[in-house]
Parts: C-alpha cells; structure tokens; sequence
C-alpha cells in the first residue's frame, strides 16, 4: 500500500498552519481570549492598515499579542463577528511558514442586528513553528471589497 500524499508530513504542517489562522478567527468570533492567545506568537504585528484605509479610516500597526488581543477585543466588543476563510496557500520553510489567504469578515452590532459591516480581506500571514503548534508572527489585512454600513465598524 503507498501513502497518500495528503497523510505526508509536510500536508500535516500545511493544515497545522491553515489551524493558526483557525484559531485566530474563532477567538475573534467567541471572544475567547485564550484561543486568540495560542493563535499568535509573543511578538506578533497587526497590520490592518491596508483593509482600513480602503474602508476610508485609519488603524495603527500593533505590536506584541497582549497588544493585539486587547486591541481586537476592545474595538469589537459591541459586534457579533463571523469570519469564513477561504483558499489559503500555504508554503513552509523549515520552522517558518507563510499563507496568503481569504478571510470574509461580517460584523455586526449586537444592539441592532439589522445593520452590517461585510469585507472580503485578503490576509498575509506569517507564522513560525512553536512546539507542536503554528503561531502567527504577522499578519497584513488588505480589502479586496466591502459592503454594508461603515459606520458599524466606529459605532456610529
């Protein structure tokens, strides 16, 4: 019997990289500090600059995971968010990973459930191996397209 190329090693870390990104999104969308927390590396960076700037406003790179998680909770704490992701392309390089993927983002305020923020992101990971798990080192958000009410994502 041969193996399948979908049981190698290198298919194993290529979903264990795609997993990260799982991780991350899910914390978002539970609000679970702890599974953000294990999606990110110490030192991560945020960049959502590109994404925020086609939306017409501006948001700061942030820098280091307690940063980022408080940052990410703090700004959504008023929506419900629900992130699909999508196509991810992974390549790996000894304990270093990198995945360009699509990530659709919807959110909206809990006190008014008929309003909506809707963005296709395309994400820029960069990940590193930590122990058995993939981590997140940088992630660079840029918008591919957007609908619904902008003012959902300033509370307005």
């Amino acid at each position: 019997m041969t193996t399948s190329p979908s049981f190698t090693p290198d298919a194993a870390d290529r979903l264990s990289v795609v997993e990260a990104l799982y991780r991350f999104a899910a914390g978002i969308d539970l609000r679970d500090t702890a599974l953000l927390s294990s999606a990110l590396s110490e030192e991560a960076v945020s960049d959502f600059r590109p994404a925020a700037a086609k939306a017409g406003f501006e948001y700061p790179v942030i820098e280091g995971r307690d940063v980022i998680i408080t940052a990410l909770m703090t700004s959504l704490s008023a929506l419900d968010t629900t992130h699909s992701v999508s196509n991810p392309r992974v390549t790996i390089t000894a304990d270093t990973a990198r995945m360009d993927v699509f990530v659709e983002a919807q959110h909206v305020p809990r006190n008014d459930p008929s309003r909506h923020y809707l963005m296709k992101n395309r994400y820029d990971v960069e990940l590193k191996r930590s122990g058995d798990l993939w981590v997140i080192t940088r992630n660079t958000v840029d918008n591919v397209w957007r609908s619904g009410d902008i003012g959902v994502l300033s509370g307005i």
